[in-house]
């Protein structure tokens, strides 16, 4: 295969790609082609795969090492400890609803998340996407430099030898420059789970983190994906926000999710 169909899903973020079986072997060529359409739209988007979890863990090795994390594996899939089952919990457990990339407390966030749509609700579930890129392209000059050299706090819980749970804070910097394309994207998030700005008080911070997580977010950044059964969505973590809307209710929606690490484009 020497050429794929990549279509934008819209002005700012996001592609479909089509004629392409991701169960199936996928060549250098193609993958190549994959990875320049990954680096050019910041998320891509295959529809009608129906990826058992062999075959999505085997697609994610195609990118890079598929993440096992020990403390989450009652979440895995059955013989498949990457691939972890996300279900819905309910609205009131729900810690997706905000703009966030993940796991923004590790030392090393993974930088490439895919989720393989097995069930979806009728309406609803979709998911928002918001491209970095262009929130910190869009900043002004002044503000710019103002942030430039400035890190945030990001404050998450890990598991303990205990059996409990630690808090856990990593400071990332608040502008990253991509390792393989060489942009730089406004780094926010959860406004909770970014209490400040390192050397600055909580107090000093709050005004310039909520202008960032607003200005993060705004519309003409954002792609909003109404998913199918057989989706396949896989996006670059290092550069974009998400956003997932739990407005379905009690309804069935079931996820499964890879995310990779050491990607192949560094």
């Amino acid at each position: 295969m020497t050429m794929l169909r990549v279509d934008p899903c819209s002005p700012a973020i996001a592609a479909t790609v089509t004629d392409l079986d991701l169960s199936e072997p996928i060549g250098a060529e193609a993958m190549s082609g994959l990875w320049r359409a990954f680096h050019e739209h910041t998320m891509l988007v295959f529809r009608d795969q129906l990826l058992t979890p062999g075959q999505q863990a085997a697609f994610a090795k195609r990118w890079g090492t598929p993440l096992v994390v020990p403390a989450l594996a009652e979440h895995a899939v059955p013989d498949h400890p990457s691939v972890l089952r996300v279900t819905n919990a309910g609205k009131h457990a729900s810690l997706t609803e905000n703009w966030h990339f993940d796991s923004a407390f590790f030392e090393h966030p993974p930088p490439i998340t895919m989720l393989s749509a097995q069930h979806v609700p009728e309406l609803g579930g979709d998911t928002m996407w918001a491209n970095q890129y262009l929130a910190y392209e869009r900043l002004s000059p002044t503000m710019q430099r103002l942030i430039d050299p400035l890190r945030i706090a990001f404050v998450g819980t890990l598991p303990d030898d205990g059996g409990g749970r630690r808090e856990v804070v990593t400071y990332h910097p608040a502008v990253h420059t991509h390792p393989a394309t060489g942009r730089k994207s406004l780094r926010t998030g959860r406004l909770e789970a970014a209490p400040h700005v390192e050397g600055m008080a909580a107090s000093e911070s709050r005004g310039l983190l909520e202008f960032l997580h607003d200005h993060a977010s705004r519309p003409e950044f954002v792609y909003r994906h109404s998913w199918r059964a057989g989706d396949v969505v896989m996006w670059d973590n290092r550069c974009l926000l998400h956003y997932a809307i739990h407005d379905y209710g009690e309804a069935r929606r079931l996820m499964h999710r890879v995310t990779v690490v050491d990607p192949t484009d560094q």
